[in-house]
């Protein structure tokens, strides 16, 4: 296969059954590519936006983790799993009939702002060097460390019980399944994440996304340039500033280029997104205070 070249995000609607790196491995190997990677870690059991960073976008990746994420999650009451989720080893049952909807919405709103979770034990992190899921799997549960969340809008979708749907927009490193298994413990009933649908990363929304054939299609049929978003789409928060040929040849090169006028609105290390004069996206700078330039972070237009 003739091996392509070509900077740019995919986004995928993942479907289920199939890891994050199953996504990325079946692109490599549709397009040729060596540099691709995936924008944020989905459950095999979820499905969803997953954005595939393909070439130089490859260094965007760390801009998409830190994106907020949206989900719908389907949480069903009266069963425990192991690992939060369905396909975990039940752990407990228990009769949940007695929960309302206004138990359920109460529970609901006590998760909204600023929180601390702890992590599920079949999940990627590391302890002492090894994942957690690894000391799961040899029956071995350590003590995890709440981290703080930040959930920006939940509510009820849909109630129908033992199950209920859940719309969340929150941080990221936030774990549906134990949103769902604590709701379980706080409802006195048990439960577990019964499906997981990520509706968005940062800007990047289902609706926009294509599926796993639809890409490898494009890839035979030579269409998929049609499909990709530009590197600099995952960097809509940050500024833009516009340089002229001489600034342009100075962060090519990987020199900072100085600023004539303080402004005041600009905040220590504050980062830019830096343009060419015909729009070409160049790269993400840092705002130098102490010695009044923008420095070169993540240079994409090198000179030859």
């Amino acid at each position: 296969m003739t091996q392509l070249s070509a900077d740019g995000i995919l986004v995928l609607d993942k479907p289920a059954g199939i890891s994050s790196m199953d996504v990325v491995r079946r692109i490599k190997r549709a397009s040729g590519m060596r540099r691709v990677g995936h924008g944020g870690t989905l459950d095999p059991m979820a499905t969803g936006v997953i954005p595939i960073c393909l070439g130089r976008a490859t260094r965007m990746m760390e801009y998409m983790f830190d994106s907020s994420k949206e989900y719908l999650g389907e949480v069903r009451l009266g069963i425990s799993t192991d690992s939060y989720d369905a396909e975990g080893e039940i752990i407990g049952r228990s009769d949940p009939s007695g929960v309302e909807r206004e138990d359920f919405e109460d529970v609901l709103s006590r998760f909204l702002g600023q929180i601390e979770q702890v992590p599920p034990m079949f999940s990627a992190l590391k302890r002492k060097g090894k994942r957690l899921y690894e000391l799961a799997r040899q029956g071995i549960e350590v003590e995890r460390e709440p981290r703080s969340m930040t959930v920006h809008s939940i509510r009820l979708e849909d109630w129908n019980p033992p199950v209920a749907t859940v719309h969340i927009e929150c941080s990221r490193g936030f774990y549906m399944r134990s949103l769902a298994h604590d709701i379980g413990v706080q409802l006195g009933c048990g439960a577990n994440l019964k499906s997981l649908t990520r509706l968005r990363t940062g800007r990047f929304r289902i609706a926009d996304a294509v599926s796993i054939e639809t890409a490898q299609n494009s890839f035979e049929e030579g269409s998929w340039p049609e499909l990709l978003v530009g590197l600099d789409s995952v960097l809509g928060d940050l500024r833009a500033i516009i340089v002229g040929e001489r600034e342009q040849t100075n962060i090519q090169n990987g020199r900072p280029v100085p600023f004539a006028e303080d402004d005041p609105t600009l905040r220590p290390d504050e980062q830019f997104r830096a343009y060419s004069l015909d729009g070409e996206f160049l790269a993400i700078m840092r705002h130098d205070a102490s010695d009044r330039c923008w420095r070169p972070n993540k240079v994409f237009n090198v000179s030859n």
